[in-house]
């Protein structure tokens, strides 16, 4: 706990981490890439939502893949720029929820973004590998076992703060990772309403 209040970070370094990188996160690769290859505005389609999912029912896997790529990695760019040139492993914490938030609320396209599971997942690559291959894999079993997207990415962001607390001692890192899980729940309160409800769609489900 002690960790947690030991804030060394200065609110200049502070804010530049936060807006470096709410920038990183903001990119709105599904849009970008679908206009390049031709597509449709991803806002008028199926969800209305920018990640990878919603690129996927314009029916393109390759757009889809190169999507979630790009929204994995502004996270883990974020991370990794602000770790080694805006302040250390706090400056990195700070841009993780700079870049978070940059994909939810991306100022270049009023705000609506994306549920945020692919840069959450970025941002634990460029925080701690392991715990990022130990959220993959619980999302993979759960998505194996139950065949829910949304309630993979739901477990998987419950368990990897308790994994970066108890795991690997993370603290200060597990603490914000907490935040941001809470924030993608609630960028989930449609897909929960859905799966306590019966009705949520599952993976390769048609229709």
């Amino acid at each position: 706990m002690s960790e947690i209040l030991n804030w060394s970070l200065s609110g200049s370094a502070t804010l530049i981490a936060l807006v470096v990188g709410y920038l990183f996160g903001s990119i709105p690769f599904g849009i970008i890439l679908t206009k390049l290859a031709g597509g449709p505005d991803l806002r008028s389609i199926g969800s209305g939502n920018i990640g990878a999912t919603n690129v996927l029912r314009t029916g393109n896997k390759k757009l889809a893949a190169a999507t979630l790529v790009g929204d994995m990695l502004k996270g883990t760019v974020a991370v990794l720029v602000a770790w080694h040139w805006l302040g250390g492993p706090q400056a990195a914490l700070i841009a993780a929820v700079g870049a978070f938030l940059g994909h939810l609320f991306p100022v270049w396209i009023g705000f609506k973004g994306g549920k945020g599971v692919a840069t959450y997942l970025g941002v634990l690559i460029g925080l701690n590998g392991w715990i990022a291959l130990a959220f993959a894999a619980i999302w993979l079993a759960v998505a194996w076992l139950s065949r829910y997207s949304s309630l993979s990415a739901l477990t998987a962001s419950v368990l990897a703060p308790l994994l970066l607390w108890f795991a690997v001692g993370m603290h200060q890192a597990a603490a914000v990772m907490a935040v941001l899980t809470l924030l993608l729940w609630i960028m989930h309160r449609t897909n929960i309403s859905r799966l306590l409800a019966g009705n949520e769609g599952r993976i390769g489900q048609k229709g």
